[in-house]
């Protein structure tokens, strides 16, 4: 890692520092979403970052004023040099988070976390049925496994943090999710619908959940709310609803560039965790030092700012808010990712929005039709 590399800087815009620092370990993994969000190339990554390599990421990333650190994947718990790389963060004084599907977790691994430094423990579940879980899971025994490990977790004094994914396959049983997360004793339970970037964008057709499946969905969340508020309950439901269903982009990453630095496995730095696909050559922390990444490369300016924003976006009133929307959302859709996101009302491309909603509605794909992540498939859609 060093300083090299060309300098491509915004005159007059100084990024903050790259708050929020997510390790993307390995793209290896047990499991086969077919809603994951890594690359449908994954299969290529093979030159993952050694254990030094990582450390002084973070080093320099911490240098620069980054605070919290993610540990994902794929499942980082595949690393067999995770402990040492927790540590390594804590020393440096980071806030730790690790984010796992639970599968290859242990009793004695969570201890050895806790005593490297780890603060947090974020565990997945693919539904609240045991078949529909291993069913998208790719595995017999995932959700028993889960269920012991999100109790372990627990025992070991982390509190209970729960991620499910919803969509449209799952999003009917939105109570019986709830009523487990309460019966693991969750202290924050994320209610992600699922948000369609890689391999999820590949099978939005049958994943997307009609509009009728997401009111009901949140109205049911919200009852829980008032029911857990009302009881001083410590639980919190977070509830997180689709860019396809809204007339507003999200404010994406909150800003390109701005609080949120991704590393992949093989050193490839991002704005955000699914920027891979775009037409960009993205630097590489093998290559260049971290701060010349973060402030002059042109991968991190090239969102950076309003100045690169086409109409509508350069004169909307919410630019400041929405940032434009999801660049990576702008390509997928439309080819071009300096369009208007068009999950916006006012991009020229919100038809391509309306007609998967139609498409949720009327023609939705079954769990048999969909393709699921895993090496074999990755590798069919590479030769494609």
């Amino acid at each position: 890692m060093n300083g090299s590399g060309s300098s491509f800087s915004k005159p007059g815009f100084e990024p903050g520092p790259p708050l929020w620092l997510l390790a993307e370990l390995t793209y290896r993994c047990p499991l086969q979403c077919p809603y994951c969000s890594n690359p449908l190339d994954f299969a290529r990554s093979h030159e993952e970052l050694t254990t030094a390599e990582w450390i002084e990421v973070f080093r320099q990333a911490r240098e620069m004023g980054a605070a919290q650190l993610g540990f994902s994947g794929g499942e980082p718990l595949v690393r067999q040099d995770l402990a040492e790389l927790i540590k390594g963060a804590r020393d440096l004084g980071y806030y730790t988070n690790l984010i796992t599907s639970g599968i290859g977790l242990t009793e004695e691994k969570i201890a050895s976390f806790a005593d490297a430094g780890l603060d947090h423990i974020q565990i997945s579940f693919q539904a609240a049925d045991e078949e529909v879980n291993n069913l998208l899971a790719g595995s017999k025994k995932a959700f028993a496994q889960k269920l012991a490990m999100a109790r372990a977790v627990k025992a070991h004094g982390y509190p209970m943090v729960l991620n499910f994914v919803t969509h449209r396959h799952n999003i009917d049983n939105i109570e019986r999710i709830i009523q487990l997360c309460l019966d693991l004793e969750a202290d924050f339970v994320e209610l992600a619908t699922c948000q369609f970037y890689g391999w999820a964008e590949l099978n939005r057709a049958g994943l997307l959940p009609s509009k009728a499946q997401l009111v009901r969905a949140e109205r049911i969340t919200n009852e829980w709310r008032d029911r857990l508020a009302a009881q001083n309950h410590p639980c919190k439901l977070i509830f997180v609803t689709p860019d396809y269903y809204e007339e507003r982009p999200k404010g994406c990453m909150n800003g390109w560039g701005n609080l949120f630095l991704d590393i992949t496995p093989d050193g490839t730095a991002l704005p955000c965790h699914s920027a891979r696909q775009l037409p960009i050559t993205f630097p590489n922390v093998r290559e260049q030092s971290i701060e010349q990444i973060w402030k002059h490369s042109m991968g991190f300016n090239k969102f950076r700012g309003f100045d690169w924003m086409p109409e509508p976006c350069q004169s909307c009133d919410e630019k400041e808010k929405d940032f434009g929307g999801c660049r990576c959302q702008a390509f997928m859709l439309t080819g071009d990712a300096t369009n208007a996101d068009p999950v916006c009302s006012k991009s020229a491309h919100h038809g391509k929005i309306l007609a998967a909603r139609t498409e949720a509605e009327h023609m939705p794909r079954g769990l048999d039709e969909l393709t699921f992540r895993n090496e074999k498939a990755s590798k069919l859609i590479l030769k494609v």
